[in-house]
């Protein structure tokens, strides 16, 4: 049931390239309560805004690094904004590159993994995982799309891993949750990934084809149980 306009929220997406939104999420947080505004970090006037204001911050994906600073600018601003709704405890989530800038505004490393996880499988989750909301996606397959990783920030509860990522996820307390991986990819969409990040795909010689396949199967459970694991996340939040 959505929520009449006198009781809706604010979220603001931080977003880096077009096709890397909300995706599966967008409906369920319009369903929550939210209503959603882009901001396009590397167009913005990122100075100018009130990161505190709204009630939802998600820190999205995009093929940069979170210390690319001196060659996107833009960068240095945006991390300034995350340190600073991360110093308020407000929430946020982080997303891919939104979750690096979230463990480095915290002071933890972010460095390149040494290879591409790029595809879809299920995570592992550690003892803290289990009792997260990442356990509503069972052994469900999630979209890796990444070459670099973070370590956990000092504090923070380390959540899940892969075979080929240790870090894929982190709490801090109730109110910040950086997922390495992307929960929101919206399979049903995954062309405008397969050619936006053509390139990326030529070079770690991963096949299109094949990863379209995955998203086909995937798409089904995993469009149920994203909702779930931020449902989950949600109501864990102090009212």
């Amino acid at each position: 049931m959505t929520a009449s306009p006198a009781s809706r929220k604010t979220l603001l997406a931080l977003r880096h390239v077009h096709f890397e939104d909300l995706g599966t999420l967008a409906p369920y947080f319009t369903e929550r309560g939210y209503t959603i505004a882009y901001v396009d970090a590397p167009l913005a006037d990122l100075r100018s805004i009130d990161v505190l204001a709204p009630d939802l911050v998600v820190v999205l994906g995009g093929p940069i690094g979170a210390f690319d600073e001196a060659t996107h600018p833009f960068v240095a601003d945006e991390l300034a904004l995350v340190k600073a709704r991360l110093g308020a405890g407000a929430p946020i989530l982080g997303i891919c590159l939104g979750a690096q800038l979230m463990a480095r505004a915290m002071g933890a490393k972010v460095y390149p993994l040494g290879v591409k996880e790029i595809g879809y499988a299920p995570l592992t989750l550690t003892e803290a995982g289990q009792t997260s909301p990442l356990a509503a996606l069972g052994d469900a397959s999630v979209l890796h799309w990444h070459g670099d990783q973070f370590d956990i920030p000092a504090g923070a509860e380390h959540l899940a891993r892969t075979a080929i990522g240790e870090n894929q996820a982190f709490a801090s307390g109730t109110h910040a949750l950086g997922l390495q991986f992307h929960l929101e990819a919206d399979a049903a969409r995954i062309e405008a990934w397969l050619v936006g990040h053509a390139c990326e795909l030529g070079a770690a010689k991963i096949d299109p084809v094949a990863l379209r396949a995955q998203a086909r199967e995937h798409h089904a459970r995993l469009s149920k149980v994203a909702p779930a694991v931020i449902g989950r996340w949600l109501d864990a939040m102090p009212a």
